[in-house]
């Protein structure tokens, strides 16, 4: 049996396991680490200037395609606790990545050495599985369940902690006897699928709710053929947006308090059973449940167990894997159909599409300083429909997913539930790593973009071109606008005079000027005919220098983008579209014939 260190054991599991970059920042508790990674000369890895960047980094590579788990390596102490946030985030979003860390001595665990703290139990709450291996010999069992568990259920990401020495002791490994463990995951049955069907079937308003677990299970195909086959409109929350596309007759836009369309909403409001695949029905996107539910069944299919019911109980409840499920749902649908048994949808069809094209929110706005909903008219006009968008929090998010396009999955890659501030810049440059041609777009305000403005560098560094639209209003906009109900407008304020910058007038940072001195190349835009030539000459440095391109698009100071607490009560700050050039890159062609709809 070969004989190696235990390190060199877990290099080669990766390899095996189909790892091919690592995001993470060397320290002396990982040295070893670094030191096989080099030896194996297989694995590439990107430097990053801060861990929970790494960890981001790794987010953004597994969302990026299917089958990617992201790796991100730190040292011991300081390094593990700043990639709680990147686990944190991957948890709470169903995301694999493994975040490898060094740690002190076995026999100094207890000892209060430097840098030495219990990662492992710290990390515990936000993770499938946290642990600190302490004989070296289970080294090679610890990576091969970690793999194993981020890929079964309900995926979702791991912590090794490694001590120095048991990364230094030799251990007997044959990696050619090794063999990633099979993932299991629950499937539906026939029964399951045949009750759900006849509840949709006895429906007269049946829609399909489609989540992040669609995306997962790379089942956007599937759902996709369901629902053509019986003919009912989709609603994507915001995890599972790309799983149909946008401009597909079935897209019945998306529902919610904030990233929503008002056809999204009224057309859920308008269903009596509702089919959730793979979603949580997370509170952002039901709003008030007795709203949310009020005359209308469920059923839920979920992979994780503990998911059914956890919100509230539906009518049916199933455990499965997105795909499992859908497989049998077409199945079973073309049985149906053949059999002459499925109904016909074409009115109710019809009343979703009407909505779609007639309720609509103004974007054309030629005000100046510039109005953040002009910004997205002419994103959509840039960029075709293979962009990959990126985006976390605030009102550039939300305002994003209320007036963008997308059209494939993992095309719309968002952190859904933690929305950490400065998780877009780092994320952006993993998706980056993991489809090095594609045309990746970052959707940013002044202050995510801040968070973690230090890894532009890396972007320059390592030649990770991709453009980030920064819409900078010096504010934090989105608690701004949550201050309104305290009547408060408090110490959310980026403003000031920059001394070095008298051009930026009073919005404070100059983001060109960083972004340039970080090797980067900047434009920044005032007005709303500027915003589309910028982002075309963007496309062009980012083509030519291979560096990320910020275009920074001054907005007005103060902004409120409809949102509401409730599904029915959303309120609309700006005056809606009442004709075709208020909203001409809406997927919707407004008839002036139809105005009650917008009532």
């Amino acid at each position: 049996m070969p004989r190696m260190k235990a390190i060199q054991a877990a290099v080669q599991i990766l390899q095996r396991e189909g790892i091919t970059h690592a995001f993470g920042v060397p320290g002396a508790a990982i040295n070893p680490f670094y030191a096989a990674l080099r030896e194996s000369g297989t694995i590439t890895h990107v430097l990053a200037r801060h861990v929970e960047g790494a960890s981001h980094m790794a987010e953004g590579y597994t969302r990026a395609r299917a089958g990617n788990i992201g790796v991100c390596v730190g040292t011991s102490g300081p390094a593990g606790t700043d990639m709680l946030t990147g686990l944190y985030s991957a948890a709470a979003d169903s995301i694999p990545i493994l975040c490898i860390t060094g740690q002190a001595p076995v026999a100094r665990l207890h000892k209060e050495d430097f840098q030495a703290v219990d990662i492992a139990a710290i990390a515990k709450p936000v993770t499938k599985l946290a642990t600190t291996v302490l004989e070296p010999a289970q080294v090679p069992g610890v990576f091969q369940q970690a793999f194993h568990l981020m890929r079964s259920g309900r995926p979702g990401p791991v912590l090794i902690d490694l001590p120095f020495d048991v990364q230094l002791t030799e251990i007997s490994f044959d990696v050619e006897a090794y063999e990633p463990l099979p993932v299991h995951n629950p499937a539906a049955t026939r029964i399951q699928v045949e009750k759900a069907l006849d509840m949709l079937e006895a429906a007269e308003r049946p829609l399909i709710v489609a989540g992040g677990g669609i995306i997962n299970a790379d089942a956007a195909d599937l759902l996709v053929e369901f629902a053509e086959l019986v003919d009912i409109p989709v609603i994507p929350t915001l995890m599972g947006w790309g799983a149909i596309p946008d401009d597909h007759r079935l897209m019945a836009g998306m529902a919610g308090l904030q990233t929503s369309q008002r056809y999204g909403n009224a057309n859920l409001l308008a269903s009596d059973v509702v089919l959730g695949i793979g979603n949580r029905w997370a509170n952002r996107h039901t709003g008030g449940l007795d709203v949310y539910r009020r005359g209308r069944r469920f059923v839920h299919i979920d992979v994780e167990p503990t998911q059914i019911g956890r919100v509230f109980p539906p009518d049916l409840g199933i455990v499965s894997d997105a795909r499992a499920a859908l497989e049998l749902f077409v199945e079973v649908a073309r049985e149906r159909r053949d059999a002459g048994r499925l109904p016909d949808r074409a009115g109710w069809v019809g009343e979703c599409a009407e909505r779609k094209r007639t309720m609509l929110r103004r974007t054309h706005f030629d005000d100046v300083p510039v109005k953040p909903q002009r910004v997205y008219e002419e994103m959509i006009k840039a960029f075709g429909k293979e962009v990959r968008y990126v985006s976390t929090i605030g009102l550039s998010q939300i305002a994003g997913g209320q007036f963008l396009h997308v059209y494939r999955p993992r095309h719309w890659i968002n952190a859904g539930q933690a929305g950490p501030l400065g998780w877009t810049l780092p994320a952006a440059l993993g998706v980056c790593v993991a489809d090095p041609e594609a045309t990746v777009v970052a959707l940013s305000g002044d202050y995510d973009f801040q968070f973690l403005i230090e890894e532009l560098a890396v972007g320059a560094q390592f030649n990770l071109p991709y453009i980030h639209v920064l819409v900078n209003n010096s504010y934090l906009g989105l608690i701004r606008q949550a201050q309104q109900a305290f009547d408060i407008n408090y110490c959310v304020q980026l403003s000031f005079d920059n001394v070095n910058s008298p051009e930026v007038g009073g919005y404070g940072v100059d983001h060109v000027k960083v972004a340039e001195g970080m090797g980067c190349k900047a434009l920044r835009v005032r007005e709303p005919g500027e915003i589309l030539p910028a982002l075309e000459q963007a496309k062009k440095l980012m083509g030519e220098f291979r560096v990320p391109v910020v275009v920074e698009v001054i907005l007005e100071r103060v902004t409120n983008i409809s949102m509401g607490t409730e599904i029915d009560n959303i309120v609309e700050f700006e005056e809606l579209a009442t004709k075709g050039e208020h909203a001409p890159t809406a997927l919707g062609a407004l008839d002036l014939d139809q105005m009650q709809f917008l009532d």
